[in-house]
């Protein structure tokens, strides 16, 4: 099997700083894959660099959504990325907290769409089905992951864990084939995080997405996982199952044995 996602040594200079030193990682379709490490080891900066938020100093990013031939990513501008099947949310929620949960939504289908410029002004018969059809699949995405009841609700109004899964509502309308979770437990209480885990592996099983995700949360990493890579200092220093990582002596030193990240 191709992989989904094959990052090749890549590299993330900043001046004189390595924020990422040769680090190469793979996601194969349908599985759940988490990068941990201790904070500043590189995850969100390796997360930017697949998104094209960052051009990487070195090494290439590239993604097979079809199973055909992969295609290079790296270079690329963010909305050509999404396009291409790469969905992402962010470790500080990025939504529209002034529109409703069903218009953040929409906003995510958006790229998916057909309608030009001057469709979009005369709003022909083209455009107002097309305009209910993603209505229709905003809702429908809402409802996915319980907000439905809150469609009509502004973001900024919603709590925390609602925010948090609306930012994955948005992502998946993007229809991607792979999901870029950066901490999406951060801030949430147990049950928000009990929730966050079924809702993980739900996308996995009902989309047929498959996720690579940041978290320090080390119970729903080794509960949903099925393979971990670890960072420390920008390089790669592990990868294996939820219990090879368990085990591992230099991960366990380097991460797992510090009680300010467990």
């Amino acid at each position: 099997m191709d992989a989904l996602l094959d990052i090749r040594g890549v590299i993330m200079d900043f001046g004189g700083l390595r924020a990422v030193d040769g680090v190469s990682l793979q996601v194969f379709p349908g599985e759940i894959v988490a990068l941990i490490g201790p904070n500043g080891a590189g995850k969100t900066t390796l997360f930017n660099c697949m998104t094209g938020i960052y051009r990487p100093s070195g090494g290439e990013i590239r993604i097979d959504p079809t199973g055909k031939a992969g295609r290079r990513i790296d270079g690329l501008p963010p909305h050509r990325i999404t396009a291409l099947g790469l969905a992402r949310t962010f470790q500080n929620i990025r939504l529209f907290n002034g529109m409703t949960a069903l218009e953040n939504v929409m906003l995510g289908h958006h790229c998916r769409t057909t309608t030009g410029l001057l469709g979009a002004i005369v709003h022909g018969p083209a455009a107002r089905r097309q305009e209910q059809a993603t209505i229709a699949a905003a809702y429908a995405m809402l409802e996915r992951v319980g907000l439905a009841p809150y469609a009509d609700e502004v973001a900024g109004n919603l709590s925390y864990g609602a925010q948090r899964r609306l930012e994955i509502a948005r992502a998946l309308a993007t229809a991607p084939s792979l999901l870029l979770l950066d901490e999406p437990a951060a801030g949430m209480n147990p049950q928000e995080t009990f929730e966050l885990d079924e809702l993980i592996v739900r996308i996995r099983d009902e989309h047929k997405v498959a996720i690579l995700l940041i978290e320090h949360d080390m119970r729903l990493v080794m509960n949903i996982s099925d393979r971990i890579y670890v960072l420390e200092y920008g390089k790669s220093i592990a990868c294996g199952t939820p219990l090879e990582i368990r085990g591992n002596p230099r991960v366990i030193e380097a991460y797992l044995g510090e009680d300010g990240h467990a």
